[in-house]
C-alpha cells in the first residue's frame, strides 16, 4: 500500500540562461511579457543544465522527501532519457510502476527570462501513450493518487484511472495543466466529477470555466467547486494561493524572497499540500508548508533541487523570517 501514486509525464529538462530581451505588449484586453530573441543571429547561451522534470516525477520526488511512501505511474521511452528518468527515481526511494515504450522520453527547453519567468519548449511522445490496459492494476493501491497533466491518447488513461480511484476508494488530486485547461470544463468533466483535490493556477482555472481569469476569486472558487472537488485550490505564483473547502475562503501569502526560477514551484505547493493531508494536517497548516516547500523550489535551478524534507519544511514555516501569512473568512 502506497501512501500516494504520482500519475503524469517525465521529461528531461534542458535549462538555457541567455541575455534574452523581454518585450511586454498590452493590448485592451491583456498584457503579454515575451521573450524575445533576434531572428537570423547567433544566440549564446551563458549557461546550461540537464535535469528530470515532468509533473509526475516533479511531484512523487517531492512525496518522497516529505517522507511518502511513493510510487510513480507514467509511460518513458526505451531510450538514454528513460533510464535517466528511472535512475533518479530508484535514487529518491520510488517505485516505478508505469510501462516503457519504443518511443521518445518527453524532452523540455527551458528559457529563463531577465526577470526569472520561464518559457518552456515541450515535446511530448512517450507520456501520450500511457494506457490503462498495460497498467497493472495489482499495483494500484494508495490512499490518493495525484495526476498532473497527460495528453494526447494518455488523456483517456488518466479518466479510467479516476474513475478506478472512485470505485476503489483511492482518493483522487488533481493538478491540470494550461494544454487540458482551454478543452474546457466539459471535456474535463469525467475528470472533475472524481476529484477530491483540485489545484490550478488562476489563468487556467478562467480557462477551465470559460470566463475571464480576471474575474472575482470567490466566482472562480465557488464555480470551480461546483464542478465537483471537495477542495479548490487557486494559485497566483509570488502573489500566494487561495482555497475553499465549501465554507472557507483561505488566502496563504509568502515571505518576499529573490527568485531564481520558477519551474516546479507549482507541483510543490500541490503535492506538499496534499502530504500535510495525508498525513492529518488541516487546511491552514497544509497551505502554509506548501508555500516554504514551493518558495524554496525557486531559488534553485530545476524543479526537484529545492526540494525540502518534511522537518526542513516545518522548521521553515515557523520561522518569522520565512513564515507565510494566512487569512480564513467564511464565504457565502
Amino acid at each position: 500500500m502506497f501512501d500516494v501514486i504520482a500519475i503524469g509525464s517525465a521529461t528531461v529538462d534542458v535549462f538555457m540562461k541567455s541575455h534574452s530581451e523581454l518585450i511586454k505588449i498590452k493590448t485592451q484586453h491583456s498584457e503579454e511579457k515575451l521573450i524575445a530573441y533576434p531572428s537570423g543571429s547567433k544566440v549564446l547561451i551563458k549557461d546550461l543544465q540537464f535535469m528530470t522534470g515532468g509533473g509526475g516525477t516533479n511531484t512523487a520526488v517531492c512525496f518522497s522527501k516529505l517522507g511518502l511512501k511513493t510510487a510513480y505511474l507514467g509511460n518513458i521511452g526505451k531510450d538514454e532519457n528513460g533510464t535517466r528518468v528511472i535512475n533518479q527515481l530508484k535514487k529518491e526511494k520510488i517505485k516505478f510502476i508505469g510501462t516503457v515504450s519504443n518511443d521518445l522520453t518527453n524532452y523540455s527547453v527551458i528559457l529563463d527570462s531577465i526577470e526569472h519567468d520561464r518559457t518552456i519548449l515541450a515535446y511530448k511522445e512517450a507520456s501520450q501513450k500511457l494506457k490503462f490496459s498495460k497498467i497493472n492494476k495489482s499495483k494500484l493501491k494508495a490512499k490518493w493518487f495525484y495526476s498532473s497533466a497527460l495528453m494526447g491518447n494518455a488523456f483517456k488513461t488518466e479518466e479510467q484511472l479516476a474513475s478506478y480511484a472512485s470505485k476503489n476508494k483511492i482518493k483522487f488530486a488533481l493538478n491540470p495543466s494550461s494544454y487540458q485547461a482551454k478543452k474546457g470544463k466539459k471535456f474535463l468533466a469525467k475528470l472533475l466529477s472524481n476529484t477530491d483535490l483540485l489545484v490550478l493556477n488562476r489563468e487556467e482555472a478562467g480557462l477551465v470555466l470559460g470566463i475571464n481569469r480576471n474575474a472575482k476569486i470567490e466566482l472562480l472558487l465557488k464555480s470551480l467547486y461546483g464542478l465537483g472537488p471537495e477542495i479548490v485550490i487557486i494559485t497566483e505564483g509570488k502573489k500566494g494561493a487561495y482555497c475553499f473547502d465549501g465554507e472557507y475562503k483561505y488566502y496563504v501569502k509568502p515571505k518576499v524572497a529573490k527568485v531564481l526560477e520558477t519551474t516546479g514551484a507549482g507541483d510543490a505547493f500541490a503535492s506538499t499540500f496534499l502530504t500535510a493531508l495525508i498525513k492529518k494536517k488541516d487546511i491552514e497548516f497544509a497551505l502554509k508548508v506548501a508555500t516554504v516547500n514551493a518558495q524554496s523550489v525557486t531559488k534553485q535551478y530545476g524543479a526537484k533541487n529545492g526540494l525540502l524534507s518534511w522537518n526542513k519544511a516545518l522548521s521553515l514555516m515557523k520561522s518569522p523570517k520565512t513564515r507565510p501569512s494566512l487569512k480564513k473568512t467564511i464565504m457565502k
